[in-house]
């Protein structure tokens, strides 16, 4: 009896350090992020990018960037307009406007970039 209660004990410990392994690896290497969404853009990316954004909204601020995969975007920049309206611009990969979307996400369509 205390045979079979010992091996169960091993299996249990087993898969315990089976589970928290795997969550530690997931953790390690970005979990649900592994796309690259919501990272802040660098370097000429972040130069394009904000060149586009301003371009589109004929100016103002540039007040955050990210890489996004939302409405078939690449590239997200958040532009405070000189109205101090707030905007998101979404660009492909090629920097072009896919949509602009205001304060209360309401689509303002796509714009040539």
């Amino acid at each position: 009896m205390s045979s079979r209660l010992t091996k169960i004990a091993a299996g249990v410990a087993a898969l315990t350090a089976f589970a928290l392994g795997g969550a530690a690896l997931a953790g390690a290497t970005g979990g649900d992020d592994s796309d690259g969404a919501d990272r802040e853009l660098t370097g000429a990316t972040l130069q394009r990018a904000s060149a586009a954004a301003l371009r589109a909204t004929g100016g103002g601020t540039v007040n955050e960037t990210e890489r996004d995969s939302e409405n078939g975007a690449v590239y997200e920049v958040e532009v405070t307009k000189p109205n101090r309206s707030t905007v998101d611009v979404r660009l492909d990969e090629s920097f072009s406007v896919v949509a602009i979307e205001g304060d209360g996400n309401e689509d303002e369509g796509a714009r040539d970039g």
